[in-house]
């Protein structure tokens, strides 16, 4: 076949967000581009169990979060299981640098969100990645 779709790295992904809209627009939008979002939580406990118990692709997290701990917590709680991590935040913390793949500047559109969940795809992939959205940026790999 001529033109057949790539294989994706990333299929299975939670949500960790603590704003209930903007969970539930990235859950529908992300289910609606084919991804598999395995689990919406709002807080670092919940968001932890969920990292040990299943098979993921990617952790989208905001940073800060319900209850004790934060983004950066989940972050750590993903990288030791080996899960590349995606902060979605209106400011990223330079420690972020050292915890994920890349951070995603709040607001964005679903737009924006599914071309930086496929350039992460191919920076995942070894690929070059020839056009970064605008709010994302990518960093080496954590």
């Amino acid at each position: 076949m001529l033109f057949s779709k790539r294989e994706r790295a990333i299929r299975r992904i939670i949500i960790v967000e603590d704003e209930p809209l903007v969970a539930f627009d990235n859950e529908y939008s992300l289910n609606d581009a084919g991804y598999e979002v395995v689990a919406t939580v709002d807080n670092l406990t919940e968001a932890a169990e969920v990292i040990e118990r299943e098979e993921l692709d990617l952790v989208l997290t905001d940073v800060k979060l319900r209850g004790e701990g934060d983004g950066l917590d989940v972050a750590r709680a993903a990288g030791a299981k080996g899960v590349p991590v995606l902060f979605v935040t209106g400011n990223c913390p330079l420690e972020a640098r050292s915890l994920a793949i890349g951070c995603l500047a709040k607001p964005y559109s679903d737009k924006v969100l599914k071309s930086a969940l496929e350039a992460l795809d191919r920076s995942i992939q070894g690929e070059k990645v020839k056009k970064i959205p605008a709010g994302l940026s990518l960093y080496e790999k954590a």
